[in-house]
């Protein structure tokens, strides 16, 4: 999602790991490149920080935090376990840019 969310890989690279509003929510993020860094430093987003929680079996709920330049941003998601796989079903980004 990072480099989605960068605007360093297409959105359709995805598909099949995202699904439902998670997969519309970022076809809205993902040409404004969110955590592109601003300005002129083209430093790459790295994720600083990442943890979950399991809420109950077969999902987790994670926060990262990812440095944009000089800025840090944050992302939540969940996954879901579907027929073996975990599958991103939710997808939100921290309001102020």
């Amino acid at each position: 999602m990072l480099l989605v969310l960068s605007g360093q890989c297409s959105v359709h690279t995805l598909v099949g790991y995202i699904a439902g509003p998670a997969f519309d929510r970022l076809t809205t993020l993902a040409p404004t490149a969110p955590f592109r860094p601003c300005g002129t430093d083209r430093t790459t987003p790295a994720v600083l920080e990442a943890r979950g929680t399991k809420p109950c079996p077969g999902v987790i709920e994670a926060f990262a935090r990812i440095a944009t330049g000089s800025r840090q941003r944050a992302m939540a998601f969940r996954l879901e376990r579907r027929n073996n796989r975990w599958i991103c079903t939710a997808v939100e980004l921290d309001t102020d840019r």
